[in-house]
């Protein structure tokens, strides 16, 4: 029986990415460790100079990195924004992060930090060296506020959606209070089962999934988007929990600009 979130990918949510612009690659992240980042990435990345003259930074075309959640790829996260932000003049960044998608490791590392340097370092070698945007969405935007801190230079400024700056032992057990008391952390974050992944959804998402098609939660579920590197996410999921004693406000070193807002009748 054919998969339907198969098909959907290759015939709807790939087609909205190449309409916006985007390719796929492959990025090498020299780490010692077979570090391989997939990306979306502009077809045609705005050069620095243009006609031998250096475009002042103004001129440029902004870079904005999109980090998926937990529970799906960037594929699966961004297909409905790529064509909006590519549309207003922004050079896209979506990868996949590692163990999810085409991205993969042979590192034991499982920390939001490693993810951090990794997804860094991908862009470092497409070029990206200036300061861009991130967006992360969940998980993503966990590992967003480590590149904010960890990379200044890099990392300009930080949309996060549906996360805390931090994922505390505490925030951990009020989440799964309030929505599956009894469940673990990792039944939530990778069901077995079709209700499961509704519930999953249901946290996630504004709108209700009452009316999806057990079918296609079952087909999502037995896909690689959420079946692949079961053990690694495992592990992704405990390093993500930082206990309360440990738990610290990120030091973030971007340097703030007032800006002034004109309003025109």
């Amino acid at each position: 029986m054919v998969n339907t979130v198969k098909l959907l990918r290759k015939h709807l949510l790939a087609r909205l990415f190449k309409n916006a612009g985007l390719r796929q690659d492959a990025v090498a992240v020299d780490d010692g460790a077979d570090t391989v980042i997939n990306f979306w990435l502009p077809k045609k990345k705005a050069p620095p100079s243009m006609n031998g003259v250096q475009l002042k930074p103004k001129q440029r075309r902004h870079a904005v990195v999109l980090l998926h959640g937990f529970a799906a790829d960037g594929l699966m996260t961004w297909a409905f924004q790529v064509g909006a932000l590519a549309e207003r003049g922004y050079d896209v960044y979506v990868p996949d992060l590692l163990h999810f998608g085409r991205s993969t490791t042979a590192s034991p590392d499982r920390t939001m930090a490693f993810q951090a340097r990794c997804v860094a370092a991908a862009l470092r070698r497409l070029g990206v060296e200036e300061r861009c945007t991130v967006v992360g969405f969940s998980y993503g935007a966990l590992v967003a506020f480590k590149m904010a801190a960890a990379c200044p230079g890099l990392v300009r400024s930080v949309v996060a959606t549906g996360s805390a700056h931090v994922f505390t032992g505490a925030v951990k057990d009020a989440l799964l209070w309030r929505l599956c008391p009894g469940t673990t952390f990792a039944e939530l974050m990778m069901p077995e089962s079709a209700g499961g992944l509704r519930l999953l959804f249901a946290t996630a998402l504004y709108m209700k999934l009452r009316w999806f098609p057990r079918r296609v939660l079952n087909d999502f579920r037995r896909h690689k988007v959420m079946s692949a590197n079961r053990q690694e996410r495992a592990e992704m999921l405990e390093e993500m929990v930082t206990t309360d004693k440990q738990a610290s406000t990120p030091v973030f070193h971007q340097v703030h600009k007032s800006h002034s807002l004109q309003f025109h009748n």
